[in-house]
């Protein structure tokens, strides 16, 4: 039975491991595989009050076969707090190496990645190193703004890549494009030049769930919004960095001007206010507009009250390799998508299945033509859905290709 410990620098609790890492991880107990997590917890000060206890999420993990272990996250003085993580966790996953027997290290991006390369450095045992590259890392950092381009943390995160792509025995990105830049040869078999397996698996979700909304649980849902027959436009996730705001909002104010009946419903975990006091100071009244933060559990029954979904993302070098979950449950739910060119496939997949719409530019005349778009295509729902089924199904596209690869990398050896 291969023993696997997968590296998270993330939170249990946060939405992303909840829908990004749980999941999967749930596909590969199907195959027998023996898993290990290991994620990064805020310190007490900073976690939402009323929440499980730990020991109780812990149990609950157990139960279903997955071994929780977590250590404290830091992020005063960034790098440094980052760099200190990276040497606790690296010491915790060499003592895991030995007293586990691990057969595989999966490194969700860069930084667990990282832990898991230098553990297995100084082990006598050398697991398999499986590098979930997810995105370019260094690259979103300096398109979000948050290092300066080609400085000294650029740089040394480019080292630290480039050495993890030596290093590493197998490989996981988001998206086609990505897998082209990377790894262009293994679109052919699916290995890259040195023979490693590499698999491109979109952010995929549970159709089982998505899947069984109703009509009832439609009007349920616009019931409680209070919507009536009005036209209902969403967006689901963060503003700000590589999510463009202004542009959204500005889509929305459009949206309004086609249809003076159109309701704008918002579900976002940060900011909540500052996008209410945006939204009123483009002329909106509170009754035209819902912002809401909701569970992961909860976005399906919302999603079910809407007619169009919305995803505005900077298009720049990093979002090539980005699979945005949002369309996935866009998709899933029925919603047909407005969103801008050059974010990872989404121009293929919006384009050759015709369940959106690529606006030309962030212009009123562009927002305004791409409403009446969607309009012509009438009741795509169902395409949609059928589109998610096939693209981002978790137990048959995610869920697959993850036991797919770890079948591969744990039956074989692969040269460095």
């Amino acid at each position: 039975m291969p023993k696997t410990l997968y590296i998270c620098y993330f939170g249990l609790r946060q939405p992303l491991v909840q829908t990004q890492v749980l999941p999967y991880l749930r596909e590969l107990l199907k195959d027998g595989h023996e898993i290990s997590l290991l994620t990064f917890e805020p310190s007490a000060g900073e976690v939402e009050t009323g929440r499980r206890g730990d020991e109780e999420v812990r149990a609950e993990l157990a139960a279903e076969g997955i071994e929780w272990h977590r250590l404290r996250y830091h992020k005063r003085l960034s790098a440094i707090a980052t760099a200190y993580d990276v040497f606790r966790g690296a010491w915790f996953i060499r003592g895991m190496i030995g007293k586990k027997s691990l057969d595989v290290l999966h490194g969700r991006v860069h930084v667990p990645t990282l832990m898991g390369a230098i553990a297995r450095k100084f082990s006598r045992r050398k697991p398999m190193l499986l590098f979930d590259i997810r995105g370019f890392f260094p690259e979103e950092y300096t398109d979000a703004g948050v290092w300066p381009e080609n400085g000294i943390l650029y740089r040394s995160a480019k080292k630290v890549e480039k050495w993890l792509l030596k290093e590493a025995d197998a490989f996981v990105v988001l998206t086609e494009k990505a897998r082209t830049i990377l790894f262009a040869e293994s679109k052919e078999n699916g290995r890259d030049k040195l023979g490693r397996p590499v698999e491109v698996v979109p952010c995929c979700v549970d159709l089982e769930k998505f899947s069984a909304t109703s009509l009832e649980d439609r009007a349920s849902a616009r019931q409680q919004l209070g919507v009536g027959n009005r036209k209902v436009i969403v967006y689901v996730g963060s503003f700000g960095g590589w999510y463009l705001t202004d542009e959204m909002l500005d889509f929305f104010s459009a949206a309004r001007e086609h249809d003076p009946e159109t309701f704008v419903l918002i579900l976002t975990q940060r900011d909540k206010e500052k996008i209410e006091d945006k939204l009123r100071q483009r002329g909106f009244a509170n009754a035209d507009f819902e912002v809401r933060s909701v569970a992961p559990s909860e976005i399906q029954r919302h999603l079910s009250a809407a007619d169009i979904a919305l995803s505005f993302i900077k298009a720049c070098y990093s979002k090539q390799s980005s699979s945005p979950t949002k369309i996935a449950e866009y998709l899933a739910c029925g919603l047909p998508v407005v969103a801008n060119a050059g974010v990872g496939d989404l121009d293929d997949l919006i384009i050759n299945n015709k369940v959106g719409v690529l606006v030309d530019d962030f212009s009123r005349n562009s927002y305004l033509k791409a409403l009446r778009e969607i309009e012509e295509f009438g009741d795509v729902g169902e395409k949609c859905r059928e589109i998610a089924a096939r693209d981002f199904d978790l137990q048959k596209v995610g869920g697959a290709r993850y036991r797919k690869l770890y079948e591969n990398l744990t039956t074989e050896t692969y040269g460095k």
